[in-house]
């Protein structure tokens, strides 16, 4: 499934920060991820970005208008269009000189949103038991049920044995 930039980057943005190990140092997330511009979050930017990734982790168990639109109220600037690195015009939901934590709530809450309206199906908990990877289904059917082949196998195997012995 294509999304827009916000649907696609900012939603897997968030998805990457749910699923960041406890304590890992939101940075290197944000890095790794290719999010730009990129600054050093002081410690209350990380309190208060690792308080919003709970949130984000609610709209994962379960997505819904009133959640999100929680989220975008509470993320809200200035939307513009925005033209950089020559690409072409584009909306943007946070100044680019916006605290670090500000564009990462208002990117991730746009994202967010745009799954949710575009297919809410798409915004996946992993279904394998006991495993608690959230996930942005992009793949063509929208029917992914794991968040990885590793947990799809596992499911399969365990299925495949219970009925073998039964």
């Amino acid at each position: 499934m294509h999304f827009n930039p916000y649907g696609g980057a900012a939603a897997e943005l968030a998805a990457k920060l749910v699923n960041a190990e406890p304590g890992a140092p939101l940075f290197d997330v944000l890095k790794a991820a290719d999010y730009k511009p990129l600054r050093a979050l002081d410690a209350g930017q990380e309190r208060d970005v690792r308080d919003w990734v709970e949130r984000l982790r609610e709209v994962f168990r379960a997505p819904g208008v009133d959640l999100l639109n929680e989220l975008l109220a509470e993320s809200s600037t200035t939307p513009y269009i925005s033209t950089h690195d020559g690409r072409a015009p584009h909306l943007h939901y946070a100044r680019a000189d916006a605290p670090i934590d500000v564009r990462i709530k208002a990117y991730t809450a746009a994202g967010m949103a745009a799954v949710f309206c575009e297919d809410a199906e798409r915004i996946g908990w992993c279904g394998r038991e006991g495993c608690g990877t959230v996930f942005v289904d992009t793949s063509r059917n929208g029917r992914r049920r794991f968040c990885s082949t590793k947990c799809a196998n596992r499911v399969a195997v365990a299925s495949h044995r219970s009925r073998r012995s039964a």
